[in-house]
């Protein structure tokens, strides 16, 4: 036999987390191949190159029929880049970090991913949007692998109780390349003999997803954000009064700011942006202004408070969601703790505005305040107490216009709508620049003043920078700079540079 001939290893390549079910997957192959003439090894490698947990399981298969009499194949324990036929993610990101090691490649590897998302910690923590782009992996990864298989298969697996791993195997079986029959794959989880039936449900759910070619993320990521009954009137005013270009942005901030406080709120949000397309114009240019501010507007009207704080922790959605992510039986008890350490100014920021400033000019009440505070405290969610201290809280909602925060929050949104209004007709792309400003304004507490800091710092300079030709470019460099660090050292030097020795256009770029 020569070379051409030989039969070749079948190596596949499991990419998963903690708790998805990875290694039974595995277990699963090896069971199918060694019940139907193949040889079979597994092994695992745990590692924490993404997040805590993620682990690759690696498989070997070689048809025993092609052993040569008293001999034994030589199985590698570890993928080798450029050497592996089948790929199985159990998340996008895992699928990302496939691609970086060199186990996709466009002549042999078939890819089969999930499109949901578990965001990594560099994502989480960045001071930006720290996410990856969703469409561009996806486009990578077409273009990198033999074949690509991407579908939704968490939402599958959570459909019919299982972890995803049943639902990948169903892929499998249908794309993945591998010498078996449905019947054969079906017959190895049975043998497995623990959760067969929900197993075999998911199984063939992920099996008919990818005969049936189901729409995959990079199809429905910008499909248009459906509203519901509460919101027909004022989508309705969004559709007539904007350009599509900002339909996606205006949906999305009118379902938050309704859920955020109520109706007339949301119409105000739509009011605000009307009346800077006014200013503005009707070019593209003026319309990507327009639906950009759509998008920043509505995450500052919806500024995270102790009241929306509050809300969110005692929503039944909550709950649900920590059931589902740690996979917990209906009849698991779970405790839910909460580490609450309010300071005096977000205990202001909720009293009606005079007595809010009441308070934080009285420098002996705040100091006997801020004694009792320090220490935070532990509140149990899940018991009627502790539910009942949140839910008591966030029942503040209706007050929330009366509120010390409201007050000066509005007072904030409406000085930096003014100065993007300023430069809106005539410098459309400075004015896009002071409306993503918003983006250093997060969260709340530290993370909140360190943001507004850095806001303030750079809007200062905003009418210094308008003197030049460059003040967009030199007005991203200094937002950029502020996301660099969480200190603002980044932004200290940039600043510092501006008022000393303004760049040209083309230094600030590489700034």
């Amino acid at each position: 036999m020569n070379h051409s001939e030989r039969p070749h290893v079948i190596s596949v390549a499991i990419l998963a987390m903690g708790g998805e079910g990875g290694g039974v997957l595995a277990d699963w192959l090896v069971d199918l191949a060694e019940h139907n003439g193949y040889l079979a090894q597994t092994t695992s490698v745990p590692g924490v190159a993404q997040r805590t947990g993620a682990t690759i399981y690696y498989v070997e298969l070689y048809p025993q029929a092609a052993v040569p009499a008293g001999a034994e194949p030589v199985l590698a324990l570890l993928p080798f880049p450029g050497r592996v036929d089948l790929v199985l993610a159990s998340e996008l990101m895992e699928a990302g970090r496939a691609l970086q090691r060199g186990l996709v490649t466009r002549e042999r590897t078939t890819l089969i991913t999930s499109t949901h998302r578990v965001y990594s910690m560099t994502e989480k923590t960045a001071m930006a949007d720290g996410r990856v782009d969703e469409a561009k992996l996806i486009d990578g990864a077409r273009a990198a692998a033999r074949e690509l298989v991407a579908l939704n298969f968490s939402e599958i697996a959570e459909r019919h109780g299982t972890p995803i791993g049943p639902a990948l195997l169903g892929a499998v079986a249908a794309r993945g390349g591998l010498p078996f029959t449905r019947a054969q794959f079906e017959a190895a989880i049975e043998r497995g003999g623990i959760g067969v039936k929900a197993s075999l449900r998911a199984f063939a759910a992920g099996f008919d997803a990818v005969q049936q070619g189901a729409p995959s993320a990079s199809d429905t990521a910008r499909a248009p954000a459906s509203v519901g009954p509460r919101l027909q009137a004022l989508a309705a005013r969004a559709e007539r009064d904007f350009a599509p270009s900002a339909q996606h942005h205006l949906r999305l901030g009118l379902t938050r700011l309704v859920d955020y406080q109520d109706e007339a709120y949301a119409a105000w949000y739509l009011d605000r942006l009307q009346a800077l397309q006014q200013a503005a114009g009707h070019t593209p240019e003026h319309e990507t202004l327009v639906a950009e501010a759509a998008r920043h507007l509505a995450l500052w009207m919806s500024y995270e408070d102790v009241v929306r704080v509050a809300d969110l922790k005692t929503r039944d959605t909550r709950f649900a969601r920590v059931r589902q992510e740690m996979h917990l039986p209906a009849d698991q008890v779970l405790h839910l703790h909460e580490f609450l350490h309010p300071r005096v100014e977000e205990i202001a920021d909720t009293l009606p505005a005079g007595l809010g400033r009441w308070l934080l000019a009285r420098p002996s009440l705040r100091g006997w305040l801020e004694r009792r505070l320090h220490k935070g405290r532990l509140v149990q969610t899940t018991s009627l107490r502790g539910f009942l201290q949140l839910y008591l809280l966030a029942g503040l909602r209706r007050w929330r216009r009366g509120s010390l925060r409201y007050a000066t929050e509005q007072a904030r949104i409406e000085d930096w709508l003014s100065r993007v209004t300023v430069h809106a007709s005539q410098r459309p792309d400075l004015a896009l620049q002071i409306v993503r400003l918003q983006q250093l304004i997060k969260g709340y507490s530290d993370t909140h003043q360190r943001g507004w800091r850095h806001f303030s710092a750079i809007l200062a300079m905003v009418d210094t920078l308008a003197a030049h030709p460059d003040a967009a470019l030199r007005l991203q460099a200094l937002r950029e700079a502020a996301l660099a660090d969480e200190e603002g050292r980044a932004l200290e030097v940039a600043l510092q540079t501006q008022r000393n020795a303004p760049l040209s256009s083309h230094a600030l770029q590489h700034t």
